[in-house]
């Protein structure tokens, strides 16, 4: 009898089980799908601004745990974060997926973050989960398999428990009286403003009752959601924005992930409050009132454009790890290296959010609509509804800034294109690179009558030092020159 038949049974195999020992290259493709459902997440639970960026800067850390946590030669976590002093790590001797490890720990992290969510987003994030594991899988021996599961799974509880530490769940249901006084913010935008007027059963669109929300253009389409069925007050961790209340009064007082305080960046104190003609914030707000009254159809989409309402879109932490995950394919990243990027970027965000809440609810200062309205014109409407919170500084300007100045660290000065709100009915817009995207972010909000100028200056300025502060912390390089991760293939 022939040996080759015998031979080739052997080979058959052995291939097999050598194909499966070994882990295959992570696609970056993971990333990506993970980034745009947080973004469905997010949008479809109505967070508010400061909400979502905790959501996804947990969420970027836990996925980039999977890299970090089974090969020490990537950028760090670990002893980078505040008060994130261990995490779980690949025992030595043991092959891993990094990952099954990453997804085994995104699900545990937002098993926590979204126990209160929507049942069909809890169910939408664990088929993804599921089927992304299920395809891996079948790439790697049932023990990477196992081993892979377990250690993000141990890590992801890590850190549930060290996010639990952050403050955030103190300030759940405690109540707020606003300060009163003249100069200091109040809400009296009018509640029609946000009153649905008529709701779909099969669109769920509420039109608001307002003209000025539509810019009386009648374009719906770009204002197609800002208020939609209440929550149940028992919801905490998850509420949706109140237009018509106050938002997240006391997310200064939460623990930033990398900046050593609230007060890290140092920021100058908002012009003072006078009703004269001549006084600096009273020529701001004619500024303010004057750009309004001319605006221009380039000027209006802008506004609209970086909006960014909740329920409309993921907010404006969504938006710019949306542009994010544009960069991941464009750049062709590995996903190593996507997985860093979400996850400094997120950290920017997420602090810039703490810091300018904390500048915001410190200071409190009155908004543009308010003053005009008490000055110089009693029927003044800005273009856009005015956010439920004090006016200085420019919470956009602010989180525009630390993003883009996150993405100029890891990719540099690129010219780019923003498709983000093409679903809204918006174009792409081009821009020249990130920080000149976060300069119209920023501008955005004056031509929505929404911020004084020096709200929106001084805002971009926290978030530049914002943005410095995060890649001095995590040791952020350029990829294309950073030596730690391999190079993409």
């Amino acid at each position: 009898m022939s040996k080759r038949p015998n031979q080739l049974l052997l080979i058959a195999i052995l291939v097999p089980t050598f194909a499966c020992s070994r882990v295959p290259e992570p696609s970056p493709r993971m990333v990506t799908q993970w980034m745009h459902m947080l973004y469905g997440v997010v949008r479809a639970e109505r967070a508010s601004p400061p909400v979502g960026s905790r959501i996804f800067a947990y969420a970027a850390i836990a996925l980039y745990s999977g890299f970090s946590q089974t090969d020490s030669t990537l950028p760090q976590i670990v002893g980078r974060f505040n008060a994130l002093d261990s995490l779980p790590r690949a025992r030595a001797g043991k092959k891993y997926d990094p990952e099954l490890v990453a997804i085994s720990s995104e699900r545990i992290v937002l098993d926590s973050l979204l126990d209160e969510s929507l049942p069909t987003i809890r169910a939408a994030v664990a088929h993804l989960a599921d089927s992304v594991e299920a395809a891996r899988a079948k790439q790697v021996s049932p023990a990477i398999e196992t081993d892979s599961k377990s250690l993000g799974r141990s890590t992801g509880l890590a850190i549930v428990a060290w996010a639990h530490g952050d403050g955030f769940d103190s300030t759940r249901g405690r109540q707020y009286v606003a300060p009163v006084g003249d100069g200091l913010w109040v809400n009296d935008d009018p509640a029609t403003l946000y009153a649905a007027q008529s709701i779909s059963g099969a669109s769920q669109l509420i039109v608001p009752s307002n003209p000025a929300n539509q810019i009386r253009s009648g374009a719906t389409d770009t204002r197609t959601l800002i208020l939609d069925r209440p929550k149940p007050g028992s919801v905490k961790k998850l509420p949706a924005a109140n237009m018509a209340g106050v938002t997240e009064p006391y997310w200064g007082y939460n623990r930033p992930f990398a900046l050593k305080g609230w007060n890290d960046c140092p920021a100058p104190l908002p012009p003072a409050y006078a009703r004269t003609s001549g006084t600096p914030l009273y020529e701001e707000a004619r500024q303010v009132m004057e750009i309004g009254k001319k605006l221009t159809p380039e000027e209006k989409e802008i506004a609209l454009y970086w909006a960014d309402n909740p329920g409309e879109t993921a907010t404006p932490a969504g938006h710019w790890l949306s542009i994010g995950s544009q960069m991941i394919e464009e750049r062709r990243l590995s996903a190593a290296q996507a997985a860093w990027m979400m996850t400094v970027t997120s950290t920017a965000l997420a602090d810039a959010f703490v810091a300018a809440w904390a500048y915001k609810f410190r200071l409190n200062l009155i908004r543009p609509r308010t003053f005009i309205r008490q000055t110089m014109d009693p029927t003044w409407e800005p273009a856009i509804p005015t956010p439920p919170f004090p006016e200085y500084l420019s919470g956009h300007s602010t989180v525009s800034a630390a993003a883009a100045g996150a993405l100029t660290t890891l990719l540099g000065a690129t010219p780019f294109n923003d498709s983000t709100n093409v679903s809204l009915g918006h174009a792409a817009r081009r821009f020249n690179s990130f920080g000149d995207a976060a300069v119209e972010a920023g501008q955005s909000r004056i031509y929505g009558g929404i911020h004084f100028p020096s709200g929106n200056l001084e805002g971009r300025r926290l978030g530049e030092c914002i943005a410095s502060r995060i890649a001095d912390r995590l040791r952020v390089q350029s990829l294309q020159s950073d030596a730690r991760f391999p190079k993409s293939k």
